[in-house]
């Protein structure tokens, strides 16, 4: 009966406690995030270890800048472009998910995700780019929290610094420079909407700027802008 006691512990017990921890750590963090910056997360960590591989002097092109210095045009095209119900969702966009399964399933491969600016954001503070059922299921769990904790606002500003817009280039400041040589407050509506469009694949994009189909969505973007609604302003 010891012994199977003991095995209880070890097999359950024990994993569950380390997983409640871990819940605890995320929680704990984002809440302390409401009103401090990050200085980098989990994704930035993992990309600036891949560049130091090839060159140990690496550094990623990073600088934080506040909200209200960010281009109303990169804003309003980065939700027509990511996530157009960004300010009615509770984080996880159910609709937009089951339409990407349905796509994904007619064309026998992943070409669209469904995933929104919180989610993006849960992935790439805490998680690894692996894909499982165990670290979506993780990621759905941090995107709550995220949203409990922070107004749309608060999630879309960390998310503008931070997400990635090339080899080794994080958030609006950076990406402004680094193919404007102009700041994030500055940009116009089709720099902002080419901006947008690079998203889902960032270094591909960096390398390949003469894409047509980078053309065409920018085109697309820029005529959908003028409908996207920024989150509320904070109070």
């Amino acid at each position: 009966m010891k012994l199977l006691r003991k095995l209880l512990l070890w097999l359950v017990v024990l994993p569950l406690t380390l997983l409640l921890l871990l819940q605890l750590y995320f929680f704990v963090q984002i809440w302390w995030w409401v009103d401090h910056n990050p200085d980098s997360t989990s994704f930035m960590r993992h990309q600036l270890a891949l560049l130091q591989e090839k060159n140990p002097t690496a550094q990623l092109q990073f600088k934080w800048v506040p909200y209200s210095r960010i281009s109303n045009n990169l804003k309003r095209a980065i939700i027509a472009s990511e996530d157009a119900n960004f300010n009615e969702h509770e984080g996880v966009d159910w609709d937009a998910l089951q339409k990407a399964y349905e796509k994904n399933t007619k064309k026998g491969k992943v070409v669209a995700g469904g995933s929104t600016i919180t989610q993006q954001l849960a992935k790439n503070l805490f998680l690894s780019g692996e894909r499982s059922y165990l670290r979506k299921g993780q990621e759905f769990i941090i995107t709550y929290m995220l949203e409990l904790l922070m107004d749309k606002q608060r999630i879309f500003e960390i998310y503008l610094n931070v997400v990635e817009w090339g080899n080794g280039v994080f958030g609006a400041e950076a990406a402004s420079q680094h193919y404007y040589r102009s700041n994030a407050a500055n940009l116009g509506p089709s720099q902002a909407a080419r901006l947008a469009v690079m998203l889902p694949r960032p270094r591909f994009y960096d390398k390949n700027p003469g894409s047509a189909y980078l053309a065409n969505r920018t085109g697309l973007i820029l005529r959908r802008m003028g409908s996207a609604e920024l989150p509320p302003v904070r109070k």
